[in-house]
């Protein structure tokens, strides 16, 4: 039975007409479900009997389910691990900053990327999530927290542009004007660099921005810690987010994570601005150094604190807009996928 979450306003309202219902319930329906967030049709309070029993039988609203939940001592960073109506687990974080409240959360089961830094792709790629999955963690975690989210990044388990219908759905259901009417100034999406799917998002023209994992200046290094680098050529992905950047407007931010004795060095330095300053292209970019946190499977550490700082402070004298990512919830946080990993491990151990 579908989710009735998933639905857009125009898919409800062909419903609403299809069951000879009159077409002014759409707007009804779907303020219940994407502004009041709710959970029992029977509280839909001015829809008919009749209406709310239809609805009942033909859909659900269902939410994740808490499986887990861990709450950082340090700064209220707080990290989730919600089971799914199927039994599949997805790790959802709520981050609280000056500007609001931040969420993270996963666009697939798993993932089948292969970044060798990260945990949850170590299973692989179960299965998309649908929009209304989406939709379902950051309802979850405003019920749990009683706190509003005001800024959303898809940077949790998956590839978003390897689920690209579901996400760009979840984008316009999440920032439409009859619903939670999120600016997509504050949606940020996370891709590895499928360049054809950037292309693809660049020409929806959205006003969301983008994240690219880079992780590694040269081709070379890439395709030591990311599968995709063997499908596109560095150059490729640069000519992608560029076009990305032509299209939209949107200043593009590149993700960097720093693994010692890997892209740490002054030559990474070099190649990094080489390749973020093209001559001849305007095109603002920024970096976000990230250590690198570690897991059980692999062998990667963050350098330290001065490693870390010398290679922000060499991008900024080569004129590179960088910043270090605050560490929230550094006590709980473990790498991305590791919770639903080691609940994984611990039940095949049972």
């Amino acid at each position: 039975m579908q989710n009735l979450r998933d639905l857009e306003e125009n898919e409800i309202e062909a419903w609403v007409l299809e069951q000879h219902f009159p077409k002014y319930r759409t707007k009804q329906i779907f303020q219940w479900v994407q502004e009041k967030d709710v959970e029992d049709f029977q509280a839909m309070e001015n829809l008919p009997k009749d209406l709310r029993e239809k609805l009942s039988k033909d859909f659900t609203l269902t939410l994740p389910k808490l499986y887990r939940r861990y709450v950082s001592q340090i700064d209220g960073t707080e990290k989730f691990l919600f089971e799914l109506s199927d039994g599949h687990r997805i790790e959802s974080v709520f981050m609280e900053y000056r500007h609001g409240n931040t969420a993270c959360i996963s666009t697939q089961v798993g993932c089948k990327m292969g970044c060798a830094f990260c945990a949850s792709t170590l299973s692989g790629l179960a299965r998309n999530l649908s929009s209304g999955e989406m939709l379902g963690q950051i309802v979850a975690m405003e019920k749990i927290t009683g706190k509003k989210i005001s800024n959303v990044v898809l940077m949790g388990s998956g590839e978003p542009l390897d689920n690209y219908d579901e996400v760009l759905r979840f984008i316009r259901l999440i920032s439409g004007k009859t619903g939670r009417n999120l600016s997509q100034r504050n949606i940020t999406l996370s891709t590895c660099g499928i360049v054809p799917k950037i292309r693809e998002l660049a020409e929806e023209e959205l006003g969301i921005t983008l994240a690219l994992s880079l992780h590694a200046s040269t081709d070379e290094k890439r395709k030591k810690i990311m599968p995709i680098a063997y499908r596109y050529a560095l150059s490729d992905v640069m000519d992608a987010v560029r076009f990305y950047f032509q299209k939209t407007g949107r200043r593009v931010s590149f993700e960097y994570a720093l693994v010692l004795g890997i892209n740490d060095g002054e030559e990474d330095v070099l190649a990094l601005t080489k390749l973020l300053k093209k001559k001849g292209v305007h095109f603002p970019a920024h970096v976000n150094l990230i250590p690198v946190n570690p897991i059980k499977e692999r062998d990667f550490t963050a350098p330290d604190r001065k490693k870390i700082q010398r290679f922000k402070e060499g991008l900024e004298k080569n004129g590179i807009a960088c910043t270090i990512r605050r560490e929230m919830g550094s006590d709980i946080s473990g790498a991305c996928g590791q919770l639903r990993r080691d609940a994984e491990l611990e039940e095949r151990e049972d």
